[in-house]
């Protein structure tokens, strides 16, 4: 077995044992979640360095984006993260002992909470998010820009197709 590719032997090994089987979309499912799983490693030691989590970055991310004055409905935040509204509480929970977020009330609605990210959390998210975007671009650096733009409008065409 190579093992940088058990890929390609799982597939060979499942057309000897099943050869009744077509065993082919493994060889892009299954490279896909082992590179998701790599990358997601990869990426989270940059998060741990700065003392955060992989959730509390993409909350701080989500805050970020939005611009100053850099607040969203907690609601919003569940949304943009894609994870539920528990999760997403303490995400803000452990962001706001660290100080790097806070949440308020939203006027607009009694039941409402807004969160907002401290200056030390816009100091924070601006300093990381260089250091991220370094690593995702070190992470494709076996695809020249050709390469990374085919695989990015395939991977659009797959995320469109699920349903």
């Amino acid at each position: 077995m190579d093992a940088n590719d058990l890929v390609s032997d799982f597939i060979e090994q499942w057309r000897r044992e099943r050869p009744d089987l077509d065993p082919s979309p493994m060889a892009v499912i299954g490279r896909m979640r082992r590179l998701s799983d790599a990358f997601t490693d990869r990426l989270i030691e940059n998060y741990r360095a700065y003392g955060i989590g992989e959730g509390e970055f993409d909350v701080m991310c989500a805050l970020r984006r939005e611009g100053e004055p850099f607040v969203l409905p907690q609601g919003a935040i569940a949304e943009h993260t894609m994870v539920t509204a528990g999760a997403t509480s303490k995400r803000v929970d452990r962001l706001v002992r660290a100080e790097l977020a806070e949440r308020g009330r939203d006027s607009g609605d009694a039941r409402g909470r807004l969160v907002s990210l401290t200056p030390r959390g816009v100091d924070l998210i601006d300093e990381m998010y260089p250091v991220h975007l370094a690593t995702e671009d070190e992470l494709l650096g076996p695809l020249d820009s050709d390469e990374r733009r085919q695989l990015e409008s395939l991977l659009v065409k797959l995320t469109l197709g699920v349903k």
